[in-house]
């Protein structure tokens, strides 16, 4: 690990549940808009001050729907054929977050007055954000005041705010103005947006609904209010404003000193996206806004907390020894609930629902590192985006079609299925997105068992997918005929357009075999579905034949004389170069470096080999794993926030220990500590997942042989124990590790068969274990 990647000093406090903000520095405003972001994987809210600031501040404002975007034109120097032209931008949507308050006329702001007492929390065992603080305005009147927001994991169009406000020291007049505003723009997109189409007050819902101007998408939003003055319900008049763009309501309220007032506030957003099929949303978004505050607020809070307790009984990961990694790793699991969507017809972007970094995109991220937490965890969760790939397919052949392909092609980076990028060096090169797809297939099926998912829906993918393997690779006379698929780029983007990268063909061939294989299985499981299909594809017997002569026959890179997997033709061949001399300032090397200096030299932005040695573990011995890892580690920058975790986990398999931790330390409290200082544009996403898999495939060992888990567990030295759970084949098993024992206890199923190092454990009915001591 080199000396620009050691640990950073901690941002916030140190605690287990909860990510503290004591004193509020208008400087840390932009990223901490990022930390304390809530989301459901359907609405998604930055961490903003609601009541705004009196000065200008640095920031970015930001409501975002998962999968709501707009397209607008690329605009290239030069454009080349088969360039996509379109571009993809989530939106940021009209704004409902607003909540002023304003004392005998003086506006209550951070940067204004003095602000006495002040505590932010973000609390991850109940999904919510609080703030709480007492404010001196410029004249001497004291308030204490209390903010609790969620956005519902019960119902997702639905989010809760909850405002309390004590005069202190006076009585007096406050005034409380709460509005949408429509009038919101995005930093990734030249023109604005959103067009709004109809807006007022209808039975004192606020409501606002607008429209794309490109995609033709619509989105309504309404806000309804319930006050409360000492616990009861106050009928008070609302004064309203409609403007152009903005709709909005005040009360001023008589308040008395030490007297409370309540202000419940319910928002609701719908969309018609291209995937649902919704005549009337404003009319959805008033009715469920009248539901909620017929339920009232502390139900809705109740459903959406008992929720997050079963996510935490299926996913939390339990460290004794070390309340930094306990903070950090919760955090990240938390993150990745909150941004993913759970529709089947949406997936995570790069930045979840954080930020407007990568425009919202979806990439290879979701299969490789994201998918695997959900699918051990909360399957339901990774069979929506499954589904995602399959709702997508008929872009994917487009792709392919526009690049003279058959088959299916996935983009690169998306958010509606059609690929969005113009760099195609490092986006549409990368073709092994078709395998990273069918691999996450294979792994659910494997985790599974939905034989309903994988023969109605996954079957297709592959096949449609392998065919493009076939036509972009070829049996080279000079290889010896070998399988060899060139210009290509890998996982490492800092060798793009490169011959036989080892992680593309090794993957490929794991495709075409898996391919293969679904045809027998697929024949066997329901004959009449098999020969549907493969009459709507028209798949000939020559073309499956053709499948497995290109698997059999795949080029995989080996030098003798150095002993290790070459990540391409030509990188072992390239110029060293010393990556400890390079400035901290000069990096990334993307920003600060020419292409063509980067391509030149032995320097990897991230795990390339090494992700395949995880991947396909079976595949490499440990001593082919170490040789990998003592010739890629020193020559790889971890530019790209997926790095450190293939490298630790890779650390653990081999004994780097001490490699292992480091990496993961970086890893788990990647966001938290803004390691890259880029946390305001959104957090990392599959850093975060990958934390998980520093723990349980690094330090637990967890790897899936021939159907089985297979655990070497041990105990980092820093650490008394830990504790998570793994759900397989619908059984759930807790596996405690501490000094002197592993512990291995059956939740739930009937009996699971397993090895623990290289003995068959067999645990037969729920709440039974078994424990091994060291």
């Amino acid at each position: 690990m080199r000396s620009f990647h050691k640990n950073k000093k901690a941002i916030y406090s140190y605690d287990e549940w909860n990510i503290i903000e004591d004193e509020f520095k208008i400087e840390n405003n932009y990223r901490n808009e990022t930390i304390f972001s809530l989301g459901n994987g359907y609405i998604g809210f930055r961490g903003n001050i609601e009541e705004g600031f009196a000065k200008k501040t640095e920031g970015c404002k930001g409501s975002y729907i998962n999968g709501f975007y707009e397209s607008e034109k690329i605009i290239y120097g030069e454009y080349q054929y088969a360039f996509p032209l379109w571009g993809q931008t989530m939106l940021n949507i009209m704004d409902t977050q607003s909540l002023e308050i304003y004392v005998d006329g003086e506006k209550f702001t951070m940067d204004n007055g003095v602000v006495l007492d002040y505590c932010r929390t973000l609390h991850m065992k109940e999904g919510k954000l609080t703030r709480y603080l007492i404010w001196k305005s410029p004249k001497g009147r004291n308030i204490e005041i209390y903010m609790e927001k969620f956005i519902s994991l019960h119902n997702s169009h639905l989010s809760g705010f909850r405002l309390k406000l004590t005069p202190l020291n006076f009585t007096g007049k406050v005034k409380i103005v709460s509005s949408i505003n429509g009038n919101v723009t995005n930093k990734n997109l030249r023109d604005k947006a959103l067009i709004t189409l109809d807006k007022g007050v209808d039975k004192n819902i606020l409501y606002m609904m607008q429209q794309t101007k490109t995609t033709k998408f619509q989105i309504a939003c309404g806000i309804l209010h319930e006050i409360f003055i000492n616990n009861k319900s106050a009928d008070l008049q609302a004064s309203y404003s409609i403007e152009e763009e903005s709709v909005t309501a005040s009360w001023e309220i008589d308040a008395e000193e030490n007297s409370t007032i309540l202000v419940d506030k319910f928002i609701c957003y719908d969309t018609n996206r291209k995937h649902e099929k919704k005549d009337n949303i404003l009319k959805n978004v008033k009715s469920d806004l009248y539901e909620a505050c017929k339920k009232g607020y502390n139900k809705l809070l109740n459903q959406h907390e008992r929720y997050m307790k079963n996510f935490w009984d299926n996913t939390d990961i339990i460290i004794n020894g070390d309340e930094a990694l306990q903070q950090g790793i919760r955090f990240n699991m938390l993150q990745l609930l909150q941004s993913t969507g759970r529709d089947g017809y949406t997936n995570i972007a790069a930045k979840g629902l954080t930020g407007e970094g990568y425009e919202g995109h979806y990439f290879w991220d979701t299969e490789t590192y994201i998918l695997p937490f959900f699918l051990y965890n909360n399957p339901d969760i990774a069979k929506a985006l499954v589904m995602y790939r399959y709702y997508t397919l008929d872009s994917a052949r487009q792709r392919a079609k526009e690049l003279d392909h058959p088959g299916a092609l996935y983009p690169w980076r998306t958010i509606g299925g059609e690929e969005t990028s113009a760099y195609f060096e490092a986006s549409t090169a990368q073709y092994h997105i078709n395998a990273d797809v069918v691999y996450a297939i294979k792994k659910y099926y494997e985790a599974t068992d939905d034989k309903e998912l994988l023969l109605n829906y996954g079957v297709e993918i592959v096949w449609e997918t392998a065919r493009l393997w076939a036509d972009r690779g070829g049996f080279i006379p000079l290889r010896g005929n070998k399988f060899c698929i060139h210009e290509v780029t890998g996982p490492d983007e800092y060798k793009a357009g490169v011959d036989n990268n080892c992680y593309t063909n090794y993957m490929a061939q794991m495709h075409l075999y898996y391919a293969v294989e679904l045809d027998d299985f697929m024949k066997k499981e329901d004959l009449e579905k098999y020969e549907s299909l493969r009459k709507r594809l028209e798949l000939k017997d020559e073309e499956v034949q053709l499948w497995r002569r290109a698997a059999e026959n795949m080029y995989l890179p080996y030098n003798e004389e150095l002993g290790i997997n070459p990540q391409d033709d030509t990188f072992i061949y390239k110029e060293p170069y010393d990556i400890e001399s390079i400035p901290v300032e000069r990096l990334p090397l993307v920003f600060n470096w020419h292409p063509l200096n980067i391509w030149r030299y032995q320097v990897c932005k991230q795990a390339d080999v090494l992700l395949l040695m995880l991947l396909q573990s079976e595949k490499f011995s440990i001593e082919l794993k170490k040789a990998n890892f003592d010739y890629y580690e020193p020559k790889t920058t971890h530019d790209s926030s997926l790095s450190a975790c293939v490298f630790s986990v890779i650390a653990s398999e081999i004994g780097y220990k001490e490699f292992a931790y480091n990496y993961f330390m970086q890893t788990a409290r990647m966001d938290l500590d803004d390691y890259n200082n880029n946390v305001n544009k959104g957090v990392h996403t599959a850093s975060m997942a990958g934390a998980w898999m520093c723990i349980v495939n690094g330090f637990s060992g967890l790897r899936i042989y021939d159907n089985k888990l297979h655990f070497k567990p041990y105990l980092p030295d820093k650490w008394k124990s830990y504790e998570f759970k793994i759900t397989f084949k619908n059984s759930k098993l807790r596996i405690q590790i501490s000094k002197d024992k592993v512990v291995y206890r059956l939740m739930k199923g009937k009996d699971i068969s397993f090895y623990h190092f290289d003995k068959e454990v067999v645990i037969l009915g729920e709440n039974n274990q078994q424990s091994f001591f060291e």
